[in-house]
């Protein structure tokens, strides 16, 4: 009897640990509608989707300063904004880290940062870290491609930006350049997702 209640026991604890981790890791999929946010950006500002009453869609970026994945794509994730934001689609991105874990990603920091970068787009600070989770998001740089919809924002894209974070200029394959490209051209994305490659985000 005492080893059919461990058993029992042991059998109960597997499928808490599988509910909660499921919980714990799920994120957004493809066609999922994402809900809205509001986040301090680095003038300060709260900063939401519904803001952007022009806009057909989002290239939300998980990214921060310290990584030096986020950093080899920060030019890039500049030039995306320049080139789709007056198509629709502009950038938002959001540093999802804890700066307790790394100072570099301290508020002050992010300003910073945009500034000697010349960001042309809002960047957030998930203060409390409360929507990286809600996305799925796990590494900086991670990108959730939005398409406005009268349903709402709906996921149509998650990944990677390219398949060469190292070399621009050996980049194959834009990822989120032929997803958005898809989008405003009224057609289904063909790559939906990708593996994103980064640091991990710091809880």
């Amino acid at each position: 009897m005492k080893k059919f209640r461990i058993a029992l026991l042991g059998l109960i604890g597997v499928f808490i640990f599988a509910f909660t981790t499921k919980d714990t890791v799920s994120g957004y999929e493809i066609d999922d509608i994402a809900t809205d946010f509001s986040l301090k950006n680095i003038d300060n500002k709260m900063v939401s989707l519904k803001d952007y009453k022009d806009a057909k869609g989002f290239i939300v970026i998980f990214t921060c300063n310290h990584c030096p994945y986020a950093k080899a794509y920060e030019d890039r994730i500049v030039a995306l904004d320049k080139k789709y934001k007056k198509l629709g689609y502009p950038v938002i991105a959001i540093n999802p880290n804890n700066p307790e874990k790394n100072k570099e990603d301290s508020f002050e920091k992010m300003i910073v940062r945009a500034r000697e970068k010349g960001f042309t787009f809002p960047y957030l600070f998930d203060e409390g870290q409360k929507i990286y989770p809600q996305y799925g998001a796990t590494k900086t740089p991670h990108v959730y491609i939005l398409e406005k919809t009268a349903k709402g924002n709906i996921v149509k894209y998650i990944g990677s930006i390219d398949d060469n974070y190292e070399d621009e200029k050996e980049v194959k394959v834009k990822y989120v350049e032929d997803a958005v490209n898809s989008l405003l051209k009224g057609k289904e994305v063909e790559v939906k997702t990708t593996k994103a490659i980064g640091c991990s985000i710091k809880a």
